[in-house]
């Protein structure tokens, strides 16, 4: 690495954010991390980390106990500058870039010529030059030679990130070939695998393709399972028949499709590009249709009962994680509370406590049940045996009672 790529200044201390900072500060690097929440702010100056992640505590901790970490309210000068803001949709699916906006506002009298800026949120195309590098300039740094400007998307999973922020090859684009190339040379000082240049147009819709990939595939086997249901066949044999092809590989169904991603990132798209996505856009109705879908299904099955109790279990949007962001489960257990057609319980094992509602142990929430929904596929939920469950009513979106 040059000389000047020393220190490092993190917008945002979320799930991409906070690994990243962590990760640079153990590999050498003075890292700011920058937040809005004091309450994240405090705890990680502390050591401690208000995610979940496997091995993201022990990294926290070294970090910060190195020095080479410490989280802030503000941003601070540095050499490189990461943001790893939300970008969220509004109402009728228009990309909500106020994060970005904020973020890029507050680096402005930090910055300095020779800075690098990175944009990892995922992002309409466009957002790193129309938005980032035009409150840049705007804020007077000539960002066609002084300050380099780029993107380079996330493209972690959650449970493996810290894995896959070094292993995973990286797409990297610039606003100009000099910004491509500030960039990559930095993200090859810490990432294991290729380092991809691009430009940023093109870097912004790789990310956007790769989870619009995924929507539509899953939106097949989401239909699939639509279709078994009508014809009386169980979906998950089908797929695993389907798939002993050499050419097939169709995805697993679910009761939705969450996390700020997949159900996000192809609303962008759609909303640049409106006539010629009607594929995506039909694979995002699918997915968002699913939920109600289960409800119904929910609903058809407590009718048997005068207020039934119904165990729903799991609440984020994929196995093994806490985060609810987009979550088909957790929007599933809202409406049913709702509507108050029986009494809700809820398990999740990876949250301590829910601001809404009580959460149950697994075995206690099974025991009481009528009906029992399984919406995650956690690890614990597989060791529950279809013996035990045989006087119950269950509706397992996931296929996990074998």
């Amino acid at each position: 690495m040059s000389e000047p790529f020393r220190n490092i200044c993190v917008m945002g201390l979320g799930y991409i954010g906070l690994p990243t900072a962590s990760l640079l500060g153990t590999k050498g690097y003075k890292v700011t991390g920058v937040d809005v929440s004091e309450v994240i702010v405090n705890t990680i100056n502390n050591g401690g980390i208000h995610i979940v992640e496997p091995d993201l505590d022990l990294l926290v901790k070294s970090a910060v106990n190195s020095g080479n970490l410490k989280a802030s309210l503000k941003p601070e000068p540095a050499d490189v500058f990461i943001i790893a803001v939300p970008t969220p949709f509004k109402d009728g699916h228009t990309p909500d870039l106020e994060y970005v906006e904020a973020a890029t506002a507050a680096l402005v009298p930090h910055i300095k010529p020779g800075n690098l800026v990175i944009l990892e949120s995922t992002s309409p195309v466009g957002t790193t030059e129309e938005t980032v590098a035009r409150i840049l300039s705007e804020g007077g740094h000539d960002v066609s030679k002084d300050v380099y400007v780029a993107h380079c998307p996330e493209r972690v999973l959650p449970g493996r990130i810290l894995i896959e922020l070094v292993q995973n090859d990286r797409i990297v684009g610039g606003i100009n070939a000099q910004a491509t190339a500030a960039a990559a040379s930095f993200y090859r000082e810490f990432v294991s695998g290729q380092v991809l240049e691009t430009n940023a147009r093109t870097a912004e819709l790789s990310k956007l393709t790769e989870n619009s990939f995924r929507d539509v595939n899953i939106a097949f086997a989401n239909e699939l399972s639509l279709i078994c249901d009508h014809e009386n066949v169980d979906v998950w044999e089908l797929i695993s028949l389907a798939n002993r092809h050499p050419r097939v590989n169709i995805l697993q169904p679910g009761p939705g499709v969450g996390g700020h991603c997949i159900a996000v990132d192809p609303w962008f798209i759609i909303h640049r590009n409106p006539n010629e996505s009607r594929l995506i856009r039909s694979a995002r109705e699918v997915n968002d249709s699913k939920p109600h879908w289960v409800i119904q299904k929910i609903k058809s099955k407590a009718e048997r009962f005068k207020y039934p109790t119904i165990a729903c279990l799991g609440l984020s949007f994929k196995a093994n994680v806490d985060d609810l962001r987009e979550s088909p489960a957790l929007q599933i257990v809202e409406n049913l509370i709702s509507q108050n057609i029986g009494e809700v319980i809820v398990c999740e094992p990876n949250i301590k406590s829910h601001p809404k509602f009580e959460l149950w142990d697994v075995h206690e929430a099974v025991e009481r049940a009528d009906i029992i929904v399984v919406l995650v596929d956690h690890t614990p939920f597989k060791n529950l045996s279809a013996s035990r469950l045989s006087e119950k009513i269950v509706i397992d979106t996931r296929g996990v009672i074998k």
